[in-house]
């Protein structure tokens, strides 16, 4: 973790005590950090609300090729959802970008897709405590249901999400 992370994480921490949540804030992007294993939702660059993650099985690393279970790093959008996931509700991250894309096909591999924001597979809320605090995706973030309903009703289509290592 670089000392610039490290500075976010703290004033995140500090300013998170003092900035309840205001329904009327807009979320304008959502920033992982990785090595943290947390979400935050911004708005012009101001703490809204942060989240705990699980990642991909393999997590430190940018993803590389389809089934490397690894969580992309970089900027991406997140540009639709899906009510009829197998996970409690999903948000598609538009995973592989043209840099994703050109580097798969220089090493000829398939860079893979389907990466989403998403709570626990169908069926197993009420399994939160074999979840919480493991990384068990394919490459996916994930988080509670109950994060993942307030993550679906804050964050519209067409916001840039951040993931950094």
């Amino acid at each position: 973790m670089n000392i610039t992370t490290i500075k976010f994480i703290v004033v995140a921490i500090a300013l998170s005590l003092f900035s309840p949540l205001s329904l009327a804030s807009k979320v304008d992007k959502v920033l992982v950090i990785k090595s943290a294993r947390t979400l935050y939702l911004l708005d012009n660059g101001r703490i809204l609300q942060k989240y705990d993650i699980s990642l991909g099985k393999r997590p430190e690393g940018h993803k590389k090729w389809e089934g490397d279970k690894r969580t992309p790093e970089g900027r991406y959008t997140l540009d639709y959802r899906n009510p009829e996931s197998n996970f409690f509700r999903s948000i598609h991250i538009n995973y592989p970008n043209e840099q994703d894309l050109a580097y798969a096909n220089q090493k000829g591999y398939e860079p893979g897709g389907a990466i989403f924001i998403h709570g626990l597979p169908n069926g197993k809320g009420h399994l939160e405590h074999k979840y919480k605090g493991r990384d068990w995706t394919d490459g996916c973030i994930a988080v509670l249901n109950d994060h993942m309903e307030e993550i679906w009703q804050l964050v519209p289509d067409g916001t840039e999400i951040e993931i950094r290592p």
